[in-house]
């Protein structure tokens, strides 16, 4: 991998592009055997890897939007990889197809013989059908496809351009932005994770899911600028200061994530309503039980020990280390969130949980390289990027 250190462009940008090209491959290559094999089996672990890179998107496009809000300084010369990552969100609408053809797998309630025999899900019939549940998705494709594709065009344009206004109107797009991504996101997690339960019901379950895109997203950036500068990419573009920064934002995240996970938990706990518990209990049985613990461990007491302290979001060691545990622990909680409604006691992972992870993911990392290394890897024409290169961190 090598840049061109006037342009900041990729003359070289290596075989990771081409190598996830080819997992993809292999791994869509096995979601086709797993379906052959094993429907049910196939669309729920299919369901789970669409919705981690899906998340790791949106994240990505909050993190960016916060980044024109704010003004702030310090990511500019990290901007470009977010921009890379949600930019990929538009083509996640072809990953949705299986989905669709998927349904009668994952969603009771688009079963009408179901339906007919139970009072509450006809009650939820005029939102919780095929046609509705289909015109929602377009709808928040749409959405997003605007966001990442104008946000993305007018970066570009800021390198061969002035500053001023491009950046004013990068800021006024994220702000009716940011409402448009609270309603789709929220939306989202509701049809397509939390309805897998129809009758079981939370309201800050969109930003449980929310969060744990964010805390994935900021994960991501870790390692990939950290990849970056071990191939003498903006080696010194990006400094300890810029690290300190991603590390105290994914600390902090990570403890946003909890506080929710714990407050839906508490709350449901407390009102001991059996169509609200029955959805946890059903989590801790059998192996499910186990899984439940390691998330609580894993995802928030463990990574908060770890990097409470300064020096830990300076190690970048064990920052790596500590992005890519957070990443399994994010597809892990999805797996809980998911798997449960096929396997009710088991939780084991399978071979076709891996092939849909690759499938999905080979193709998407794919696509963010293409983006990422198709254009110089730090917005060059931004008036502020000075500024960020010798950002001090408090």
């Amino acid at each position: 991998m090598k840049m061109d250190q006037k342009t900041y462009s990729l003359t070289d940008p290596g075989s990771f592009g081409k190598i996830a090209l080819i997992l993809g491959i292999i791994g869509l290559a096995g979601c086709a055997a797993g379906y052959f094999v094993d429907p049910g089996r196939f669309f729920h672990s299919y369901l789970t890897a669409f919705s981690f890179w899906t998340t790791l998107g949106l994240g990505a496009l909050f993190f960016l939007m916060l980044h024109h809000l704010t003004g702030a300084t310090w990511s500019i010369v990290i901007r470009r990889i977010p921009e890379s990552l949600m930019s990929v969100l538009p083509y996640m609408a072809l990953f949705f197809i299986p989905i669709i053809f998927g349904m009668k797998e994952l969603y009771h309630w688009s079963h009408p013989e179901i339906v007919a025999g139970d009072h509450l899900l006809q009650g939820k019939a005029s939102y919780l059908n095929a046609r509705f549940f289909i015109i929602r998705a377009v709808a928040f494709f749409v959405v997003w496809f605007f966001l990442s594709r104008i946000l993305y065009k007018n970066s570009i344009n800021q390198d061969s351009g002035s500053d001023g206004n491009l950046t004013d109107k990068l800021r006024k797009i994220s702000a009716p932005g940011m409402i448009l991504f609270a309603f789709t996101v929220t939306y989202a997690a509701f049809d397509w994770l939390m309805s897998m339960d129809a009758h079981w019901y939370s309201t800050i379950f969109g930003v449980y899911i929310f969060a744990g895109g964010l805390v994935s997203a900021l994960a991501f950036f870790s390692i990939t600028v950290i990849s970056l500068q071990k191939n003498k990419v903006l080696e010194t573009e990006i400094t300890s200061e810029h690290y300190h920064d991603l590390g105290k934002l994914t600390f902090a995240f990570m403890i946003f994530w909890a506080y929710v996970a714990f407050s839906q938990y508490f709350l449901i706990w407390y009102a001991n309503i059996p169509e609200e518990t029955i959805w946890f209990d059903h989590r801790y049985q059998g192996g499910w039980k186990y899984a439940t613990l390691l998330i609580v461990f894993g995802y928030f007491v463990m990574p908060f020990i770890i990097l409470i302290s300064r020096g830990a979001k300076r190690n970048l060691t064990l920052m790596r280390i500590m992005a890519f545990w957070l990443l399994f622990m994010h597809w892990l909680d999805l797996y809980w969130i998911i798997m449960p409604n096929h396997e009710h006691y088991r939780a084991m992972i399978s071979w076709i949980d891996i092939a849909a992870m690759m499938g999905v993911g080979g193709i998407y990392l794919w696509l963010f390289w293409r983006k990422f290394s198709s254009n110089p890897i730090v917005p060059v024409g931004d008036a502020r990027l000075g500024n960020s290169v010798n950002t001090i961190s408090n």
